[in-house]
């Protein structure tokens, strides 16, 4: 179930009220009035069963709840309550299997931004990665892999592609052009330091190293790794698990490459260019399997709201049977094709 907060001017309160008492989805209703003070208003609380949870924000959005009042959502992890058996019983589907796209949204919106501490995760990641290479200790490598934050932006990518949204897009682009630049070239500088200190193992050779040396040697695995590991981190990211293991499957060809351009350039070595084009395979199928997951999700999720836009519980609400009144919906009609 999904917790819903929502300030409501009170011109809209009867119509939401409506809306939400008519969804056999929506549960433990609450009407607060005139409890809001900024923006003044009512408040309304539900909850909602998860599968509905977006197609219900899309209507009180029509209402310009959104922009005069505001929606707040919340998971609820357990819950005592018959009533919300029910409307989870009364939506279709598997809770399990349902995208909250505002909470997608939300979330990799909050994880593209180029901060400091992104930036200082990326480069500790891929310092710890370097020593790892060096001492060719794979335990070094799968910790660095926890350590990477770069799933971030390449799932805000793949939904700012899916939902053509040039603005997410522009910023996760910039964290990730930013942050593997600076964290190889910490990675190259720290190298030299260690060869000009005497530090780098008198057994480590770019030859020999054979729990590393897969880092900077693509070959037709290179792809389908990095294509599964964008499924799963997508499918990570929508269905609301732990992205833990997703941080290690996305690093597994990320990170570690990125470690291994900056200590191959400081040592001279033409891994670099194997590296190279680890990094640049593996990110570029990541996204594309990021990709083409989320545009099979949407699909869905506009088929399931196409569906909706015949419920009663929109007339109860005045909203229009059959199409969306909000300019910009994906089921959006202008007044002349009405």
């Amino acid at each position: 179930m999904v917790h819903l907060r929502i300030v409501v001017p009170s011109h809209q309160t009867q119509h939401a009220l409506d809306l939400l008492e008519h969804t056999p989805s929506v549960a433990n209703l609450i009407f607060l009035e005139r409890a809001a003070q900024r923006p003044e208003g009512d408040v309304i609380l539900c909850d909602v069963a998860r599968e509905d949870a977006s197609v219900i924000v899309s209507d009180l959005r029509e209402l310009e709840i959104d922009r005069e009042g505001s929606i707040s959502l919340e998971d609820i992890d357990s819950q005592i309550s018959a009533a919300a058996v029910a409307a989870e019983k009364a939506a279709h589907g598997m809770p399990t299997d349902a995208v909250v796209w505002e909470e997608v949204e939300s979330r990799t919106s909050e994880n593209v931004e180029l901060s400091g501490s992104f930036l200082a995760f990326m480069v500790v990641a891929t310092l710890i990665a370097g020593v790892g290479i060096l001492t060719d200790q794979i335990i070094l490598i799968i910790g660095a892999m926890v350590v990477g934050p770069e799933f971030g932006p390449l799932a805000g990518l793949c939904v700012a592609l899916v939902h053509k949204r040039g603005d997410l897009v522009k910023r996760s682009l910039t964290a990730l052009a930013v942050g593997f630049p600076l964290a190889i070239l910490a990675s190259f500088l720290v190298t030299l330091v260690y060869d000009g200190t005497g530090l780098i193992p008198e057994s480590f050779s770019q030859d020999g190293h054979p729990f590393t040396e897969f880092i900077s040697q693509p070959d037709h695995f290179t792809a389908v790794v990095a294509a599964l590991a964008g499924v799963a981190g997508v499918l990570s990211l929508t269905s609301a698990k732990s992205g833990a293991l997703v941080g290690v499957l996305i690093s597994v060809t990320t990170i570690p490459a990125a470690a291994n351009i900056g200590v191959a350039a400081a040592l001279g070595d033409d891994e670099v260019w194997g590296s190279a084009a680890q990094l640049a395979i593996n990110l570029g199928a990541i996204v594309t399997a990021g990709v083409a997951v989320l545009f099979v999700q949407r699909r869905l999720y506009v088929r399931r709201r196409r569906a909706h836009l015949g419920d009663a519980a929109r007339e109860a609400a005045g909203l229009p049977l059959g199409h969306s009144r909000r300019e910009g919906s994906v089921t959006y009609k202008r007044p002349d094709e009405i």
